[in-house]
């Protein structure tokens, strides 16, 4: 046995790793590669926050979210480590004792800062920050991703680069091993079968939520609810600076129209995963998107001084469609062709595979140590949480086609009103279901309730025509998947049913709620109805959805809601 400088006992082959973070985006970084010292009682993993950046406070909170043991900076300066594990070279790291191993904290180098480090230097690669004039802190690995970055490295510092290895990127093959969980990210976000679109804004002035901050909400306004799923992925110095209240605030209007907004260490990446289609600036979250999949991604950066000529990101940006207005976005994914992202992400990630056992590899080395025998894999990313704000008020816009009736909606106040309000009962303002034309109340839970008090659908249908004299059509979703229907003016009750499609082994449905407001467009219509059963077809941007519509059964008006 023996006793560390802080009074702890320990076996003689016992080590310190000290992980070195400065902001919440390094330490993301640092918590991808924890999985190679998993499972090894000799490692005491300690956590350390780097003074002097603007973007520290959310890298503590994290730590402390984890529960990783913190030490003080002037602590982890008074005395040596066996091991410290940086994601960044800025700062006063060269004051913590022992040899580093530094690591890219972003994919491809391909921004500048400018008035910071060497003029047209690559964040990370940077010189100015890499020169180390303690003996007592060298750098014993520079792990990179790529054989581009090592060459770009030498050409600037062949001293720094001499330590410098092709090691490959943790968190991309986080990304590449969870492709696999794709439909399970997707139900998680209750996407279904609508198209994801996301947004990454990197940070800074040049970025996508400081050079387009209505973006978000212009297309929360544009894009049809039923269509289309929003999320924006904000880079965390940019939560960081802003604070997750003010930034909250500030996306209000399309976090209410149900934008996702993704937690910025692991959720990002499981939200890329499940996207369909990316909206970027020049930051590099959108290599891993193009890195696992080969989607759609169009361009909002309008050029400055940070992109580097010749980086990964100019090479995807200068190869794919630029997107000028937000009304114009359905036709710049459109005209996206299949290559540039791959191209793109071969420039920024050495082939994939091994960059865990190749760092547990060189990182043991360092340590003196065996590495443990079982085999070190990437920890898969967990599923996203849902929208915390789901719309229950709609603007609905019908339009009678001869292929159907197509419906489009907006949630209420994203835009120009419709033909009617749809409007979830007990979900939405009290004001909103007053102004419904279409008010329609879903199954509430079992009750616990010793005597329990519950709607049936035909009774709480008749109550809503009576409390709502404004609303013209009451609806209850019926625990079997149908509805029950009732209309003002209307002797017969009605009782919807809506098929499901089949596309490709796969099942589609819609939502109850939109089949009512086709059958509520129709009813309300002039035209009359056919006797018995009618056959209607409601239509949801491509897909086409058969409904039908017939007087109601006594058994279904008493069934409780």
């Amino acid at each position: 046995m023996r006793t560390t400088d802080d009074g702890r006992r320990t076996t003689d082959d016992g080590r310190t790793v000290l992980f070195a973070a400065r902001s919440a985006v390094a330490l993301y970084r640092l918590l991808d590669v924890l999985p190679i010292f998993s499972g090894d009682d000799r490692i005491t993993r300690l956590f350390t926050l780097v003074p002097g950046s603007d973007f520290g406070a959310d890298a503590l909170r994290a730590i402390e979210a984890l529960g990783g043991r913190t030490v003080p900076w002037s602590e982890a300066c008074a005395r040596p480590h066996d091991l410290v594990v940086g994601a960044s070279p800025k700062g006063d790291l060269g004051l913590l004792r022992g040899p580093h191993v530094l690591l890219p904290h972003g994919a491809g180098f391909n921004k500048s800062i400018p008035g910071e480090g060497s003029a047209d230097s690559a964040s990370g690669l940077d010189p100015a920050y890499l020169r180390r004039t303690h003996s007592h802190a060298p750098i014993a690995l520079h792990a990179l991703a790529h054989p581009d970055q090592v060459a770009r490295l030498a050409a600037t510092s062949p001293r720094a680069a001499r330590r410098a290895k092709v090691i490959g990127d943790p968190t991309l093959e986080r990304v590449l091993a969870s492709t696999s969980l794709r439909d399970r990210y997707r139900a998680a976000l209750d996407t279904g079968a609508r198209r994801l679109l996301v947004l990454v804004s990197t940070w800074g002035p040049e970025s996508l939520i400081r050079q387009h901050p209505g973006l978000p909400a212009r297309l929360a306004a544009q894009l049809p609810c039923d269509e289309y799923q929003l999320a924006l992925v904000v880079h965390p110095n940019e939560r960081s600076l802003l604070g997750t209240y003010e930034l909250t605030e500030r996306l209000a209007p399309a976090l209410d129209a149900g934008m996702i907004l993704p937690d910025p260490h692991e959720e990002w990446a499981s939200v890329l995963i499940a996207a369909d289609a990316l909206v970027t600036d020049h930051g590099s979250a959108a290599l891993y998107y193009c890195a696992a999949q080969d989607r759609p991604v169009v361009s909002v950066h309008r050029g400055g001084g940070e992109l580097i000529p010749g980086s990964p990101m100019h090479v995807l940006l200068d190869r794919i469609p630029q997107l000028g207005r937000a009304e114009d976005l359905v036709d710049a994914l459109r005209a996206y062709r299949p290559g540039p992202g791959r191209t793109a992400a071969q420039a920024a990630f050495a082939p994939p595979g091994e960059a865990a056992a190749l760092l547990r590899t060189e990182v043991y080395a360092l340590l003196g140590l065996a590495p443990p025998a079982h085999d070190v894999a990437p920890r898969l990313l967990p599923a996203p949480a849902p929208a915390p704000r789901v719309p229950t008020a709609f603007d609905v816009h019908v339009a009678t086609t001869a292929a159907g009736i197509r419906i489009t909606r907006h949630p209420v106040g994203q835009g120009a009103s419709g033909h009617h309000l749809a409007v979830e009962h007990g979900a939405a303002a009290e004001q909103l279901a007053r102004s419904a034309g279409l008010l329609y109340r879903r199954p509430l839970p079992a009750s616990a309730a010793p005597v329990d008090l519950a709607w049936t659908a035909g009774g709480w249908t008749r109550h809503a025509l009576s409390a709502y004299p404004g609303c013209r059509s009451a609806a209850a979703l019926l625990p079997c998947g149908g509805c029950l229907l009732r209309v003002r003016g209307h002797e017969q009750t009605y009782a919807v049913q809506v098929e499901p499609r089949s596309e490709d082994g796969r099942i589609v449905r819609i939502d109850p709620a939109v089949a009512l407001s086709a059958v509520h467009a129709r009813l309300v219509s002039p035209q009359p109805l056919p006797a018995g059963p009618t056959r209607m077809t409601c239509l949801i941007g491509d897909r086409a959805f058969r409904i039908t519509l017939r007087p109601a059964t006594d058994a279904e008006a008493a069934q409780v809601i």
